[in-house]
């Protein structure tokens, strides 16, 4: 049975690692979330769903205390985040990884000084040894140890996206964002990358929120699926709970996906 947070008998037992409660955001007269209420759950992948302007990204926003919400609570790692100072909102910061939508890699930087850097910037005192070990583990976990002196010029799209991730591993995060991972991917460079999320997932225990238009990303890399219309979130639960729905809203976007 599925309620706006998706809760189950299992879940009322475990703490969530990220939990959310009449979160409402304006701008102006837009009224963007209009009391969302969301939990997730250590080592899951959570996808979020909606049709574009639906306030998908402003949420993951205000997850990371870039925007401010105007009511709510917002909890991760049990720490209530609009009351962070800049210190403590920086190092929450640290212990999340954004997969942007272009990858958003350093066109002057080769792929070895792509990952390193993020390593460079926030941890102090560690050595060169300790860079190359940390640079070349998650070059093999995205498949990609044989890029390390290219460009990002010379990547494909794919390519492009699987250093992105790495690039976000480098720091070991325990919370994942990422931001339609599968747009302008041909079919079977997006079934890579939905392999490598689930990859991710197992090999580094994250708790990750997937932004996606993709039904077939959110199939295949889901727990759970949050259907968001409205400001708020129509339904909550596995893949295959959500899209039994008889409503029109989640049957219009399950057509256009898989049939169209």
């Amino acid at each position: 049975m599925m309620t706006d947070t998706g809760y189950n008998e299992i879940n009322k037992e475990i703490e969530p690692i990220i939990s959310i409660r009449g979160l409402y955001k304006s701008f102006g007269d837009l009224h963007v979330l209009r009391g969302v209420n969301l939990d997730v759950f250590k080592g899951e992948n959570l996808v979020v769903m909606g049709r574009s302007g639906t306030g998908k990204s402003v949420l993951i926003k205000i997850l990371t205390g870039l925007l401010s919400p105007d009511a709510g609570e917002i909890n991760v790692f049990g720490k209530r985040v609009n009351a962070l100072n800049k210190k403590e909102l920086n190092a929450l910061r640290l212990r999340i990884g954004f997969s942007f939508q272009h990858s958003a890699l350093y066109d002057s930087m080769n792929i070895r000084q792509n990952i390193e850097f993020p390593l460079v910037m926030n941890v102090k005192n560690i050595t060169k040894k300790e860079i190359d070990i940390r640079v070349e583990e998650v070059l093999d976990a995205v498949g990609l140890k044989d890029k390390i002196n290219q460009m990002p010029s010379d990547l494909s799209g794919g390519q492009r996206k699987r250093i992105g991730i790495a690039r976000t591993l480098i720091l070991k995060p325990e919370i994942m964002f990422y931001d339609e991972p599968t747009s302008g991917l041909d079919p079977i460079t997006s079934e890579e990358i939905n392999n490598l999320i689930n990859s991710v997932q197992k090999q580094y225990n994250t708790s990750s929120i997937i932004i996606t238009h993709d039904l077939t990303c959110a199939k295949a890399t889901s727990q759970r699926v949050a259907m968001l219309f409205d400001g708020k979130f129509l339904n909550v639960g596995t893949f295959e709970e959500v899209f039994q729905l008889n409503d029109e809203r989640v049957k219009g976007f399950y057509n256009y996906n898989f049939i169209h």
